[in-house]
């Protein structure tokens, strides 16, 4: 992975979303969309065909693959140049997404939910995004619980990255998974505590675009989260991540601009 930090957009290809105006049904909108965000200089598209919003039901791989693949061709027939990321936690959609033209594979559940994943993405010889998760989407958010919030996922992401590298996968990017089985008060400790990531000498992925730690601390919807979000990635890119996730590209890569200005400074 290069050195300056990348943005990549997500293009949820669903109908439920918890963010509600980010929605796009149809072909047409999705291809709109990543059209947009390719303009506003997203780096990478992630293209999810489920939900996994808290308390979300699962979707199988079969009917993953159906929504999701078409999507993925659309993007690569008008932008063939686009990387595209395909948001899954199923082997087999992973493998027919790549053969569709994605090139990274993004699960939530670090390959946990799927015992084939890790020895597909081995053979697909693309990256692989490693999220951490306690739990799983329908049950992550009731009463989550860490005796030592940071030291907990560091070690799940050692052991992670070991048994990544075991099964033969080359590029892991690890995702501390902000929102996903943990509290505000543990996301803004993860936030916080970003850099002691970096010895595992992993590229780090931060997903915190207009999640709960933003509107809800600041009392509003997730409509209104998008300054917020900008903080909060800001603070992110500052404490080590080198991807920021985000809804909103044009504004993040502003904040990438922004951050690399600073950091060259003498």
């Amino acid at each position: 992975m290069p050195g300056k930090p990348l943005v990549m957009g997500i293009i949820n290809a669903t109908t439920v979303s918890f963010f509600e105006g980010h929605l796009n049904k149809g072909l047409a909108g999705i291809s709109s969309l990543a059209a947009k965000m390719i303009a506003d200089g997203a780096d990478i598209l992630d293209i999810g065909a489920q939900s996994t919003r808290p308390g979300s039901t699962r979707m199988d791989a079969a009917a993953e693959i159906k929504r999701a693949v078409p999507f993925i061709e659309a993007i690569k027939k008008n932008h063939p140049e686009a990387i595209i990321s395909i948001d899954t936690y199923h082997s087999k959609t992973a493998l027919e997404a790549v053969n569709a033209g994605a090139s990274i594979v993004n699960d939530i559940s670090a390959g946990d939910m799927d015992a084939g994943m890790l020895k597909t993405v081995a053979s697909l010889n693309v990256p692989f995004i490693a999220m951490h998760m306690q739990g799983t989407p329908e049950t992550m958010q009731q009463n989550p619980h860490y005796d030592n919030v940071i030291i907990e996922v560091l070690d799940f992401f050692i052991a992670k990255t070991a048994a990544c590298k075991q099964a033969g996968i080359q590029d892991v990017i690890i995702d501390p998974g902000f929102g996903f089985g943990k509290t505000i008060q543990h996301n803004f400790q993860l936030l916080k505590n970003l850099a002691v990531f970096e010895m595992l000498e992993k590229p780090i992925l931060a997903g915190i675009s207009r999640k709960g730690m933003i509107h809800k601390t600041l009392g509003i919807g997730a409509a209104e989260a998008l300054n917020g979000t900008a903080c909060l990635n800001t603070i992110a890119l500052l404490n080590g991540a080198t991807i920021l996730r985000v809804h909103d590209v044009k504004e993040a890569k502003q904040a990438v601009q922004l951050f690399e200005a600073y950091h060259a400074a003498q």
